[in-house]
């Protein structure tokens, strides 16, 4: 009998629901199980929109229990979204449920922090797309509007951080997740005194920075007895979601691009070193960290949120249609009569999208578009050309040209989303794999039980463990006239 396989439990949480998958390694393959899921929704209370932390946590637990029910696992990883965070006062108890990153706070805390230090300066040091969220923001606010939660915090966590604290005891911070902050020196890879000193944020708070893959501890022994399982390791993967998501892009290639499409699309490419100067600065690209102490070159994109709060409105409006029903009115519309930018500011917040694009189109002398269709062909338009924009982008800055595109996460179950992005940019587009995130939280932990050998090893194995599928381009001429004509909206 050869050793039993280790079983790892990754938790995936999105901005509106979490997941907890069971996964070992099978004959070359990940087998995954999904033993939990469950919502994650923000709680306004007044005028704070919070995430409900301790739910979280709840959930996490149920997971852990579906968990051992199936067999049990050797480790737990979780990822989640950037920026946001925890405080612990002395006894490190929790001060307050994290605020989301939605929140009103940071509504003119960019224009302030630069007056403590200089935009340029800023990027420069901490090579960070500026994006209103950051944790820069949101601190700054505190140290501004509620200065005395700053005197009674001990530590910061950022999310996944502060679950595995939870988990553990052990206060770490996970090095995809602190470059998150736009508080990090992303040269040195350390907290960047000159930022924190400028912003008067309390550096003490700030945790050890660990790489991604450190096991950080073991389930406490009181969550083991409450729970009735065995001290699994907690193992800080590379938490932050779009980072587990490059460890699976199915690629043996070392120069590639990627799109992870989901609420967010996330588009970049792997180095080795950060890539920070004029032109970075100017097009607003970030530097974050990835696993193995890389550099994920990306710039933020608001995605597939257009479509997700469009559907929403018009669920309020008593029009309920599923995804697949919405995209095949999208088909049926007549293309390249309006467009949006996806990232125009009044695209950010909840509300009734649908009005705001017709609004966006009325302002820019374009047609209005009037039906749903025409709505989601407008997304999915708009989205596949601000990718080709930030392509060029990204070509400039690193002086590579790429002839393919990786498309992993959910966004890639929309056909039209990809076929779009294929036409737009032309180049071929490789889809999948859809659980790109889970896969690569799965990878980190199964890296660090010894179980694969590195990150080369990890993609030849999620390449055979999941279907990917072709796109090429279509179209060309329709599509380089209307990237002219979308570029004069957005300029």
């Amino acid at each position: 009998m050869g050793q039993e396989k280790k079983q790892v439990l990754a938790f995936d949480f999105g901005a509106s629901s979490g997941r907890a998958i069971l996964a070992r390694l099978e004959d070359g393959r990940i087998v995954m199980e999904e033993v939990h899921r469950f919502s994650n929704d923000p709680v306004t209370i007044g005028k704070t929109m919070y995430w409900d932390t301790l739910r979280q946590f709840f959930e996490i637990k149920q997971g852990i229990i579906k968990a051992k029910q199936k067999g049990g696992f050797d480790s737990i990883g979780i990822d989640t979204w950037g920026v946001d965070f925890g405080l612990l006062d002395e006894q490190g108890v929790l001060l307050e449920s994290a605020v989301h990153y939605r929140d009103d706070r940071t509504l003119g805390m960019q224009e302030e922090v630069f007056k403590a230090i200089p935009k340029e300066e800023l990027y420069n040091l901490t090579g960070n797309q500026f994006e209103n969220f950051n944790t820069v923001f949101q601190l700054y606010s505190l140290v501004q509007k509620r200065p005395w939660l700053l005197e009674r915090a001990k530590t910061l966590l950022l999310t996944p951080d502060l679950f595995n604290y939870f988990l553990t005891g052990e206060k770490k911070a996970e090095y995809t997740m602190a470059t998150t902050t736009q508080l990090m020196d992303a040269r040195n890879q350390v907290w960047s005194d000159r930022v924190v000193d400028a912003l008067s944020i309390p550096k003490e708070i700030l945790p050890e920075i660990v790489s991604s893959g450190t096991v950080v501890g073991s389930i406490s022994e009181d969550i083991c007895d409450e729970l009735g399982i065995r001290p699994a390791k907690v193992i800080a993967v590379a938490s932050h979601d779009t980072q587990s998501a490059v460890v699976a892009v199915p690629t043996d290639e070392e120069d590639f691009i990627f799109i992870s499409c989901g609420t967010w699309s996330l588009f970049g490419t792997e180095l080795k070193e950060p890539v920070i100067g004029k032109e970075s600065f100017e097009f607003n690209v970030s530097n974050e960290g990835g696993y193995g102490d890389t550099f994920t070159f990306l710039k933020n994109i608001i995605g597939l949120w257009l479509a997700q709060e469009s559907r929403r409105q018009w669920i309020r409006e008593g029009q309920e249609y599923s995804f697949g029903e919405l995209e095949q009115m999208a088909q049926k519309a007549e293309p390249f009569l309006s467009f949006i930018d996806p990232d125009s500011p009044e695209f950010n917040t909840a509300g009734d999208i649908p009005a705001r694009i017709r609004a966006f189109c009325e302002r820019t002398g374009q047609k209005v578009p009037e039906t749903i269709g025409d709505i989601m062909c407008c997304i999915n338009q708009s989205l596949a050309l601000k990718y080709r924009y930030t392509l060029e982008q990204i070509e400039a800055c690193t002086g590579k040209h790429f002839s393919m595109i990786n498309m992993i996460g959910g966004g890639i179950q929309s056909k039209l989303l990809c076929q779009m992005t294929a036409s737009a940019n032309g180049r071929r587009v490789l889809a999948g794999p859809v659980e790109a995130t889970a896969l690569g939280n799965i990878a980190v932990q199964l890296m660090a039980l010894g179980e694969i050998r590195d990150v080369k090893e990890a993609r030849q194995i999620i390449a055979a463990s999941e279907q990917t599928y072709e796109y090429l381009p279509k179209d060309q001429e329709r599509w380089d006239a209307a990237y002219e004509t979308f570029k004069t909206i957005i300029q």
